[in-house]
C-alpha cells in the first residue's frame, strides 16, 4: 500500500435549513395563525481518528467534502431534521491545521480522538416564535446561516517511542527486522527505505516499546536533499533517537562515524531544533564487516570525549543488539508502552 503522510484538503459544512412562513387554514380551525416550524442545523465536518488506519491515502483522490445541509421548516409546526455530520477519519497521529492561517485546530495523538473542524450552520426560526399579541399572523422567517468552510492540512507523525537515526545504508533496516516483525526492504545500496516503517519490539517480562525507521539522511536533509526531511516530522513524537553510525569500506574516504553524526544532528537542528534535543542512545554498527578509518576502541574513545556513550553491535548477526535495546528501555522509562 502506497504510504501518504500529507494531504490538502477542502471542507464545507452544512447549511442551516431555512425557517418556514406557513399558516394554517384548514377546516374547523377558525384561527388559524402561523404554523411554520424551524430549519434544521447543518451537518458539521468532524476529523476521527481511527486506529485501523495507517496512511493518508484516501484524501489524495478526494480533496472536496461537503456535509449535509438542514432541511427546511415546513407547515403544520414541523420541524427540519437536522444534516448528518460527515466523518472523515485519519490515521491516529494525525496533525490538522488551517491551510490558510497555519492554526493548529487538532492533534489527534490518542484512538477515538475527534474534532469539529467546520461547524454546520444554525437552522432559521419559522414564523411561530414571531407570533405577539400585536401580530398575530407574521409573514415571516428566519433563513438558515451557512456552515462554515475552509482549506485543511493533514499531517501525519508517526506515534513510536523510538525513532532511527543515520545516513543511507548504515543498517537501520537491518535493525529493524531483526528486533520486531516489521519487514522493510534491505539491500546493499543507498536508500533502499522509502517510506517509515514501524515495528514493535517486546523485551522479557513483558516489556514492548514502538520504533520507527525512516528513510536515510543526508548532508542538506533540511534543505531538500535526499528522501529524509520528508519524513523528519515522524520523529518528532519520538521519546529516545537511536542513531546509528558505521565505518566500512563503502562510507568512504570522506566519512566517519563521529563526523557522520554531527551532520545528522545539524540537519536534526535545522529543521526543529527540539529534535537535537531529544536524548540520543549512539551506536556503532557492523562489527561483523570491521572498520576501515580506525579501530573501534578509537571511535568509542573519540565519542567518550565529547561525554557521548558509543555502543557497538552487528544488527547482521545480532551481536551487542540486546545490549542496545535495554539502553533503550532505561531512556524510555515509564512513557513505554508497557
Amino acid at each position: 500500500m502506497q504510504f501518504i503522510d500529507e494531504a490538502t484538503i477542502h471542507v464545507k459544512a452544512g447549511d442551516g435549513g431555512n425557517g418556514s412562513a406557513a399558516m394554517r387554514r384548514e377546516d374547523n380551525v377558525p384561527r388559524g395563525g402561523p404554523s411554520g416550524g424551524d430549519g434544521g442545523h447543518g451537518g458539521s465536518v468532524v476529523i476521527l481518528a481511527d486506529p485501523q488506519l495507517s496512511t493518508l491515502l484516501d484524501f489524495r483522490y478526494k480533496r472536496h467534502y461537503k456535509a449535509p445541509r438542514g432541511e427546511d421548516g415546513r407547515a403544520k409546526d414541523q420541524y427540519g431534521k437536522n444534516g448528518e455530520d460527515l466523518v472523515l477519519r485519519v490515521p491516529v497521529g494525525t496533525t490538522v491545521t488551517d491551510a490558510e492561517t497555519g492554526e493548529t485546530l487538532a492533534d489527534l495523538t490518542t484512538a477515538g480522538a475527534r474534532q469539529v473542524v467546520a461547524a454546520g450552520g444554525t437552522g432559521g426560526r419559522g414564523n411561530i416564535h414571531f407570533k405577539t399579541p400585536w401580530n398575530q399572523a407574521p409573514r415571516n422567517a428566519e433563513p438558515g446561516t451557512p456552515g462554515e468552510e475552509r482549506g485543511l492540512r493533514l499531517e501525519l507523525k508517526l506515534l513510536a517511542d523510538v525513532g532511527l537515526l543515520g545516513f543511507p545504508n548504515v543498517g537501520k533496516s537491518t535493525f529493524i527486522s531483526a528486533v520486531s516483525r516489521a519487514r522493510p526492504k534491505v539491500a546493499d545500496y543507498p536508500f533502499t527505505t522509502l517510506v517509515p516503517n514501524l515495528g514493535v519490539v517486546a523485551l522479557s517480562d513483558e516489556r514492548h516499546f514502538v520504533i520507527a525507521d525512516i528513510p536515510g539522511l543526508i548532508e542538506g536533509a533540511a534543505d531538500g536533499a535526499g528522501l529524509g526531511h520528508q519524513f523528519l516530522r515522524h520523529v518528532e513524537r519520538c521519546h529516545v533517537l537511536l542513531h546509528i553510525v558505521e565505518d566500512t569500506f563503502t562510507t568512504g574516504p570522506d566519512r566517519a562515524p563521529l563526523a557522520d553524526f554531527d551532520v545528522i544532528n545539524r540537519e536534526l537542528a535545522r529543521y526543529a531544533p527540539e529534535l537535537a534535543k531529544k536524548p540520543q542512545v549512539v551506536v556503532l554498527n557492523k562489527l561483523d564487516a570491521g572498520t576501515t578509518h580506525g579501530s573501534v576502541e578509537e571511535h568509542v574513545a573519540a565519542f567518550a570525549a565529547r561525554g557521548i556513550e558509543l555502543s557497538t553491535m552487528s544488527a547482521a548477526t545480532g551481536e551487542g543488539v540486546q545490549a542496545v535495546l535495554e539502553r533503550l528501555w532505561k531512556h524510555l522509562g515509564r512513557d513505554a508502552r508497557r
